[in-house]
């Protein structure tokens, strides 16, 4: 009887015209306290939960953050292909549009705007003493920026980060599709093509879970999977958040696993080779190791350092009992995150193949400047291994440039003169 019944008002932030998304201050594959992981799209933040959509993604630094210099250490361009906007259709209040060609082509956050959001986060975690997963939202009529809501993440703040399973693939097979890795885990087994839920009987335990997206309505379903592969979604959609929460490996944004995968066949799913998962052929066979850094000592004389040059590996590798990284080569940098002679970027219009014209504008399309590609792109990969063994010393070595190797680069062979024993 003492009860008040009230009426809420709420004010409507318009992201349909702007953009909106979700942030973890911990970087959700590994469980990396350092760093803000904040995604988004253009338009209602229902594509991003959903997976419709690849959404940007940006990494931020939390010790440079607070010291107030600028701490954006990676930035991810997605496809972002659909919006959704308010409809003024009264039965279908809202509908997805295609994103035009421009806009996908654009960031849906300045820097600025990234490191508003960033701060926010740190004081939301630092206020509930717990890394948090967080939705925001931004007024594309005002261009305000808003926290919409805020709750504990669940996966990673309950794992002991001292206990790893590693695993290893022993022979490599015929790739068939591959997208964003969620988790490090592998899997065999048969896949299942699955176009809805009401395709759940279909579904034996342990098998591996292919379809176009997924939603809240597949969780029954999801739970019986040995893995998950979808086309569309990012890291922080539904079947990504659901993969961590069961303990199963996940391959999301394939874009087309549902036409390259049949129905049946036996699979291997790969993540455990860095941010990108890969679907084999057949059943390969793999090495499972468990490792438990609880009491391991260090030796007390030497440093123990890592080489290292993957920064897709970093975050999970700064767990492991270590002084720092003694040697990080900028080759590698050069080799796995490039990819690109820096001498074909800088003479991009000379280039008289045409295919390897095509293979690098798909790497650099968003780039008006193909050098300032090399440069991001270095400056990154050297920032995020940087940043996962923060405050230890990483140890960066220039690169010697052997012809050979760079000769091995997309549009490399028009730059290095060719010798066997450089």
């Amino acid at each position: 009887e003492k009860v008040a019944l009230s009426v809420g008002i709420q004010k409507m932030v318009r992201s349909d015209k702007a953009c909106a998304g979700v942030g973890f201050t911990l970087e959700p594959e590994s469980g990396f306290r350092d760093i803000i992981h904040l995604s988004g799209v253009w338009g209602l933040g229902e594509n991003i939960v959903q997976g419709t959509v690849t959404p940007d993604e940006f990494f931020v630094f939390k010790p440079t953050l607070r010291l107030g210099k600028n701490a954006i250490i990676q930035k991810r361009l997605g496809e972002k292909t659909k919006t959704m906007i308010y409809s003024i259709d009264e039965n279908n209040p809202v509908v997805n549009t295609v994103t035009t060609k421009e806009k996908q082509e654009e960031f849906v956050l300045t820097d600025e705007e990234i490191t508003k959001l960033a701060n926010w986060s740190l004081i939301i975690e630092e206020h509930y003493q717990k890394p948090m997963d967080i939705e925001w939202a931004k007024d594309g009529i005002t261009n305000e920026l808003f926290i919409i809501q805020a709750r504990p993440e669940t996966v990673h703040s309950q794992k002991d980060p001292l206990v790893i399973k590693e695993y290893k693939l022993l022979n490599k097979g015929e790739a068939i599709a591959q997208g964003d890795a969620i988790g490090s885990g592998l899997a065999t087994g048969v896949a299942r093509i699955l176009q809805s839920p009401k395709d759940a009987g279909k579904l034996l335990a342990g098998e591996i879970v292919v379809t176009d997206l997924t939603s809240p309505d597949w969780d029954p379903i999801l739970k019986n999977s040995g893995a998950i592969i979808t086309n569309k979604g990012g890291r922080t959609s539904h079947a990504s958040i659901v993969a961590r929460e069961i303990g199963v490996p996940a391959i999301v944004g394939c874009g087309d696993a549902t036409e390259k995968i049949k129905d049946g066949e036996m699979i291997t799913v790969s993540c455990c080779e860095g941010k990108t998962g890969f679907v084999y052929s057949g059943k390969l066979k793999f090495k499972e190791t468990l490792l438990d850094f609880t009491n391991i000592k260090k030796p007390e004389t030497t440093e123990v350092m890592l080489i290292a040059g993957d920064p897709d590996k970093a975050f999970k590798l700064s767990f492991y009992p270590n002084d720092g990284v003694g040697l990080m080569r900028i080759e590698f940098i050069i080799t796995h995150a490039i990819q690109i002679h820096p001498m074909a970027l800088v003479k991009f219009n000379e280039l008289k193949d045409e295919a390897v014209k095509t293979k690098i504008e798909e790497l650099t399309h968003h780039y008006p400047d193909k050098e300032k590609y090399f440069i991001d792109k270095l400056a990154e990969g050297v920032a995020t291994i940087a940043a996962a063994f923060y405050p230890k010393d990483v140890i960066v070595r220039m690169s010697d440039f052997k012809t050979n190797e760079y000769a091995n680069l997309i549009g490399g062979k028009d730059f290095e003169p060719k010798e066997e024993n450089p």
